[in-house]
């Protein structure tokens, strides 16, 4: 990491105080039920239909729950009927062994889908399912909260709790007793969207500030009509866009109050003696300036190949001023020639020392350069009769975790 840490003299070590330690998920797609330790930087890998997209939908769908949009995330994935793990209630371990068919049965169970993280500071949950009965309503198919849950320390414990919600009725703890919040929370809700003030329920506030800043960055486009290959118009911006379209404003950005130092280091790293810079085009646009040894003039965000315009993108995605305290990368190497793979592992190395971060990949090469971090954790995913699994987890390395619902 020296090489790295050359690039910037800003230490970036304070953001480790609210690292998240432990995810877990709950009977989710193929994901039955999974428990992780996490680190600095945490590298996601296994074959395709191993479940990787699965662990990815559920990270998006945690952070939805603080933006408001998790009933919403899960009608697009087509309810939440669709959502839910397809095998039997119980895997048992004859099953597992071939020693007997794999069959369901009356399920013991009410289905919930949960979702959760906890850190040394907080923990929280999040369990939901079908409405009871039916009614009147066109939206009786809808997902309700059951049950949310924050609590102090690494997991789960009724002495711990915080915050309680079950159904509509919100409790916070106050000393050693209970205090209902007056107003009660619809169901199709998370607290997070009613529940939050800074100075009755602090927990709820700090926990949806620091899930509103989860990051995602997914396949940036880089066809011929991609937005970050068009001029733009160019405000302030410490955080680019999802997709890149402001990639010459946040670029910008990076040069008037970022690391110039790394921004220079990490594109020289992958295009020896080139040159970045955003460029003014006249009435408010901007557009990318890309200069390289042996031509006489610089080429503009139109002209460049895909591979060099999807590095931009990560650099410029990665060297944000406002770092989250989670960021998300889905296959970050895509597109990308091999000989650039290098130089992408130590940018996410670099970053990785400022945020969270979560790198979700196929490319070997990749997983070898993420390699030489200082915190890194590997969760190698696999199928087992459809159900998700981390690669030699045995019950005594996963994480203590409790479900609030079933604890």
């Amino acid at each position: 990491m020296a090489l790295l840490r050359q690039w910037s003299g800003v230490t970036t070590a304070a953001y480790a105080v609210g690292m998240i330690h432990t995810l877990a998920i709950s009977n989710y797609r193929s994901i039955l039920d999974l428990v992780v330790s996490l680190g600095a930087l945490n590298v996601v890998s296994g074959p395709n239909g191993a479940g990787k997209s699965n662990l990815y939908r559920a990270l998006r769908l945690l952070a939805q729950t603080a933006q408001g949009g998790v009933v919403g995330a899960l009608a697009r994935e087509g309810g939440l009927d669709s959502s839910f793990w397809a095998g039997p209630e119980v895997l048992s371990a004859g099953m597992k062994s071939g020693a007997v068919p794999v069959e369901g049965g009356v399920r013991q169970k009410v289905q919930r889908l949960r979702l959760g993280f906890a850190g040394d500071d907080f923990g929280y949950s999040i369990s939901l399912g079908l409405p009871a009965g039916g009614g009147l309503s066109w939206f009786s198919r809808d997902p309700e909260v059951k049950r949310e849950c924050i609590w102090a320390g690494p997991y789960y414990r009724r002495a711990a709790a915080l915050v309680d919600r079950e159904g509509a009725i919100v409790k916070q703890r106050q000393g050693r007793s209970w205090v209902v919040v007056p107003e009660p929370v619809p169901t199709y809700d998370s607290l997070f969207a009613h529940v939050a003030d800074p100075s009755s329920t602090p927990e709820v506030f700090h926990l949806r500030d620091r899930i509103q800043r989860f990051r995602f960055y997914d396949h940036f486009r880089t066809d011929r009509g991609a937005p970050a290959r068009q001029p733009q118009l160019g405000t302030r911006t410490p955080v680019m866009h999802h997709d890149g379209r402001d990639v010459a404003a946040a670029l910008r950005t990076i040069e008037e109050v970022g690391d110039v130092t790394a921004l220079r280091a990490t594109i020289s790293d992958a295009f020896p003696g080139a040159v970045l810079r955003a460029d003014q085009l006249g009435d408010g646009l901007f557009g990318l300036s890309f200069t390289q040894h042996g031509l006489l003039r610089p080429l503009s965000g139109a002209e460049l190949s895909d591979g060099t315009l999807r590095y931009i993108l990560w650099v410029v995605a990665l060297l944000t001023p406002r770092p989250p305290e989670v960021m998300v990368l889905n296959e970050p190497e895509t597109s990308l020639h091999p000989d650039l793979i290098p130089a992408l592992g130590r940018l996410i190395r670099f970053a990785a020392e400022r945020s969270q971060l979560w790198v979700i990949t196929h490319s070997a090469a990749l997983m070898h350069a993420l390699d030489q971090a200082d915190d890194v954790r590997h969760i190698p995913l696999q199928k087992t009769l459809g159900q998700t699994e981390v690669v030699g987890q045995r019950l005594l390395d996963t994480p203590a975790w409790y479900w609030p619902d079933v604890a």
